[in-house]
Parts: C-alpha cells; sequence; structure tokens
C-alpha cells in the first residue's frame, strides 16, 4: 500500500499497475523508463535517473540554464547520479496531479532525446539542431 499521495497521483493519471511500490515511494514504468514517485513533507515528487556518474555532466550542464526558464523540473547529481525532479503540493487535486506528470514526463523526454538515451537524440550538443541559452 503506498501512500495516499502517490494513490491520488496514480489515479489522477490513470495508471494500472499498482504493485511496484510500497509506503512512500512507488516506481512508475512509462514509455520504456522508470519513474519514481515519492510523498515527504507535504509534497510529491517525481524523479528520473537520466545517467549514472559524472561523465555527462558537461552535456548535461550545457542544456540545463536554458532549461531552468522553461520548465519546473531541476536537474541535480544525486546519490552518484545525475537525475531529473519536479514536485508539487500532495493537495494538489487530480488535474494539478495529472499536471506535474504529463510535464515531467515532457522533461524526461526532452532530456533523454538531447543526451542521445532516444532515437531522437544524437547526444551532441555541438550538432546544430538544439537552440540553446547558454550563461
Amino acid at each position: 500500500m503506498s501512500a495516499p499521495a502517490i494513490d491520488a497521483l496514480l489515479d489522477a493519471i490513470g495508471y494500472p499497475d499498482r504493485e511496484s511500490g510500497g509506503g512512500d515511494s512507488f516506481v512508475l514504468r512509462v514509455d520504456g523508463i522508470e519513474v519514481e514517485a515519492s510523498s515527504r513533507g507535504g509534497r510529491v515528487m517525481l524523479s528520473h535517473k537520466l545517467a549514472d556518474g559524472p561523465e555527462k555532466a558537461p552535456l548535461f550542464a550545457a542544456y540545463a540554464a536554458g532549461r531552468m526558464l522553461r520548465e519546473d523540473a531541476v536537474l541535480a547529481y544525486i546519490d552518484g547520479s545525475l537525475t531529473l525532479w519536479q514536485d508539487a503540493p500532495d493537495n494538489a487535486g487530480p488535474h494539478g496531479l495529472a499536471r506535474l506528470f504529463e510535464t515531467f514526463m515532457d522533461s524526461c523526454d526532452w532530456w533523454r532525446e538531447r543526451t542521445g538515451e532516444t532515437d531522437g537524440g544524437s547526444g551532441d550538443a555541438a550538432d546544430g539542431q538544439v537552440m540553446m541559452i547558454r550563461p
């Protein structure tokens, strides 16, 4: 059994499989990736590990400043991994929780395309196909 806020998120997005979690976290498998949903301190947080280790940090850093202006998802280095995360109040209601999930998955898709984890991305920041805002 997962936390009430996570249950509300799963209901809001119509997630069918409720067997991969328990307690204050739940692992969703969506579009071939794993997204962890957790509930702590009155917040629901979604996170996705983009890369292990610091090797891709320069590539990610090249995009991070511009993405901060466009989205609520945050790139962080957590427990030895480059991780994307986003949160919302756990009382955001069904529409707010569904919006959290949708915008987070859009962010995951964008980052994965740019870092070469999907067929659409080259993983090369210098390919000229992406406009970036640099500080």
